[in-house]
């Protein structure tokens, strides 16, 4: 059985350099962590995509440091063997870096292992900050969710040959800064593919074409979990959520039809309990009847 994967064994994992390829998954719960370290992914990330996939907001800018502190906990309890990253939620590090670095803190004392935060070369200081309090950071450039607003929407960033050299440069600039990993989301291939080359730290790329050191995807949407039209860059490995109606279903048609629970499914009880219980039975039965 391979050791547990941590910061130190995956700041060199490059498939340039033969290392196979990073596998990343979110999980928001202890049943979700337990399924992804069992299926062996590398790294669960408790994504701020909580927002959208388990509390049903429109974007992620609705979780707070302690929305996440909760997951994060929930996560860490199922003692998964992967490394396990907690998401820096908006506004917990936009301020100043003494702030930033106690909200990071708070998500290493629920159980993670480090964080990851959004942005380029505006993000450095915040990043050396983290960084020099002892906790490893995970980075994110391109497509980053939190800037939703400044975007002008979910778009594909980096389309064009100046922008792409403003992602470049982010991503040397994080690095420089101390991060062991960048996150590559939302950016054509030849991109996440420059990135990747440019970088000595992995990266793991979410619609960021196939060259990147690893991929990650949401959990739901990877068991088909989700709801409404997934992005292009999803692919699907179950549908689950079909089956989960299909199963509720059959569940509820039993119980109207008095199929469930069976004497099978029913804790049987002694005769003895039963005549107390319902004195009249017994009376009902003629001389003699056996049980």
């Amino acid at each position: 059985m391979s050791p547990p994967v941590n910061v130190h064994s995956l700041r060199t994992r490059k498939r340039r350099d033969g290392a196979e390829p990073i596998v990343m998954v979110t999980a928001y719960d202890h049943p979700g962590a337990t399924i992804a370290s069992a299926a062996g992914v590398d790294i669960i990330l408790i994504g701020d995509s909580v927002a959208n996939t388990v509390l049903g907001y429109q974007d992620t800018l609705q979780v707070s440091v302690d929305d996440m502190v909760h997951h994060v906990a929930a996560v860490a309890r199922a003692r998964p063997d992967c490394l396990v990253v907690g998401d820096m939620p908006w506004m917990s590090y936009h301020l100043d870096p003494a702030d930033a670095v106690r909200n990071a803190a708070r998500l290493v004392r629920a159980g993670a292992q480090c964080v990851k935060l959004e942005g380029g070369r505006r993000r450095v200081p915040v990043i050396e900050a983290i960084v020099n309090a002892e906790i490893p950071v995970m980075g994110h450039i391109g497509l980053t969710p939190q800037s939703v607003h400044a975007m002008g929407g979910m778009r594909v960033q980096g389309r064009q040959l100046d922008a792409a050299s403003e992602l470049l440069a982010d991503a040397r600039a994080i690095e420089a800064a101390g991060c062991f990993a960048v996150v590559v989301e939302g950016v054509p291939d030849a991109l996440g593919r420059a990135v990747t080359a440019a970088l000595s730290v992995p990266t793991i790329g979410i619609g960021a074409g196939p060259d990147c050191d690893g991929q990650v995807l949401v959990f739901h949407d990877v068991l088909g979990l989700g709801t409404g039209r997934a992005p292009k860059f999803v692919r699907r490995y179950a549908n689950l959520a079909e089956d989960a109606v299909k199963a509720l279903a059959a569940f509820a048609a039993d119980v109207r039809s008095g199929a469930f629970p069976s004497v099978a499914e029913s804790y049987e009880a002694s005769e003895q309990l039963r005549a107390a219980l319902d004195p009249g039975r017994r009376a009902e039965k003629s001389p003699g009847a056996l049980e």
